[in-house]
């Protein structure tokens, strides 16, 4: 979140941020509320010093025999303790209100950050791997009909048993969802990361405190207690990201500056409703309620944060370059930048199976498969993650990275797509196959029940 004294400062730069952002947030009121807390503050201390100063002669105009003047005093202070009691309780009203209204303010772009409306303004900064693609099929099946064909995903018993949005990965699948898992896991620990393995529900206050809440409560699942500003034991969600838990991890803690760079990785299942995007992608996995990731999040001093973000993003496309897909860095613009991002640069690769979008020259389209993302201070200061840059020095907030390494459900799409043959087969990637026992290809399996069969033998 941003300091209320940044907004006090930087009312113009946070007003053209919303303006950039599309995001709707009344900070003409956050400005009115802020001016009547600090008056009551103020406030506040003048009565605190008067009601000190006629304490302190209440005793003297006693010993002096006063008591005329001396009940004067007392009348007085009471007079005096009973406003300060309004006061302080009108500047807790304010401060309560002013917090949640700080909330919905986003995070300042950074400067460098390319100015446009929506994803039509993003700017491609390079392609990777594209200009000598494999040999592929005349005509690529779509990984949804190729999987079924292969009887590798089930989205009929997917949806039986969750509703739509939801599927079986069976056979060969499940194992190459499992090797790229794996393998995305083994890449990062070379890179220096630190393996979790974090909770998968999650409480409103850490989801609040990476930014999901309040903006995005439409597209969390709860799984338990209720639904308001109170947090209770019961108050749980299932994570929308692993970002979610790890960076919470260290939730109102100071590090030490010999703690940082702090470089994490988790894998987790992820869920989200995708409210509002329905209809966006009825087949297939591209876009589910549930879907595997490994998520990196770095832990930076402010001054590093941006050469580690290039970092971040070269660790992300190492796993393409690894499977050897084709892919393309896209840097956000201001209008198509996340609420709690300063500067995110998307991991796109491609998947030649399908023109549901504009694609490429060779047809196809692009996935998005990681998002990299700079939140500067912003996470940091709303869950309180705080560093010493040395030991007898001032606490200070950090700078929080993250990014996919990767979305495991459209690597498995590009993979079905790119590395299918004529045959209906599929290849697997080289740097796949020491974790799929050494398999090469998938040919999918035998499919199981009456559905397999005939019609003529099954009658």
């Amino acid at each position: 979140m941003l300091s209320r004294q940044y907004v006090r400062d930087h009312a113009d730069e946070v007003r053209e941020a919303l303006d950039k952002k599309g995001v709707d947030a009344d900070l003409d009121r956050i400005l009115e509320i802020d001016e009547e807390w600090r008056e009551l503050k103020a406030r506040g201390d003048e009565l605190r010093h008067e009601r000190n100063q006629v304490s302190s002669k209440i005793g003297e105009l006693k010993q002096e025999g006063e008591e005329e003047q001396a009940q004067a005093a007392i009348e007085r202070s009471q007079e005096l303790k009973a406003e300060l009691a309004d006061v302080e309780e009108r500047a807790d009203e304010l401060e309560g209100e002013l917090e949640r209204k700080l909330l919905t303010l986003p995070m300042i772009p950074h400067p460098d950050v390319p100015v446009g409306e929506d994803e039509s303004e993003n700017v491609e900064r390079r392609r990777e791997l594209f200009d000598d693609l494999r040999e592929l099929p005349e005509e690529v099946v779509p990984h949804y009909d190729l999987g079924e064909d292969l009887d590798i995903l089930d989205f009929d018993r997917g949806a039986k048993v969750a509703g739509g949005g939801f599927y079986f990965a069976k056979g060969a699948g499940a194992r190459l969802e499992h090797a790229l898992v794996q393998f995305m896991l083994d890449l990062h620990r070379e890179q220096g990361y630190e393996d979790v393995f974090p909770p998968i529900p999650v409480n409103s206050k850490a989801m609040e405190g990476t930014g999901q809440f309040p903006k995005f409560v439409e597209d969390a699942y709860r799984v338990g207690g209720e639904n308001g500003d109170e947090y209770d034991d019961d108050d749980l969600w299932l994570l929308p990201t692993a970002e979610v838990p790890v960076t919470n991890m260290y939730r109102d803690e100071i590090l030490l500056s010999d703690d940082l760079p702090h470089k994490v990785q988790a894998y987790t299942p992820n869920f989200r409703r995708e409210a509002g995007e329905h209809g966006t992608e009825t087949r297939g996995i591209v876009r589910v309620h549930q879907f595997n990731k490994v998520e990196m999040v770095n832990f930076v001093e402010p001054e590093e944060s941006y050469e580690r973000f290039e970092g971040l993003v070269a660790e992300a496309e190492s796993v393409l370059q690894e499977l050897e897909l084709p892919y393309r860095i896209l840097e956000m613009c201001t209008g198509d930048l996340g609420f709690t991002q300063a500067k995110k640069y998307d991991v796109e690769v491609w998947a030649p199976g399908d023109d549901m979008e504009e694609g490429p020259e060779e047809g196809g389209r692009w996935l998005e498969v990681s998002s990299v993302s700079n939140f500067e201070d912003f996470q940091a200061r709303r869950a309180g993650i705080q560093y010493r840059p040395e030991r007898h020095e001032s606490a200070e907030y950090l700078h929080t990275l993250n990014g996919s390494g990767l979305a495991i459900p459209r690597v498995m799409v590009a993979i079905l797509e790119y590395y299918q043959n004529e045959d209906g087969t599929v290849d697997v990637p080289e740097a796949l196959q020491p974790y799929m026992n050494g398999q090469e290809v998938i040919e999918g399996s035998g499919k199981v029940g009456e559905s397999a069969l005939g019609a003529g033998e099954r009658e």
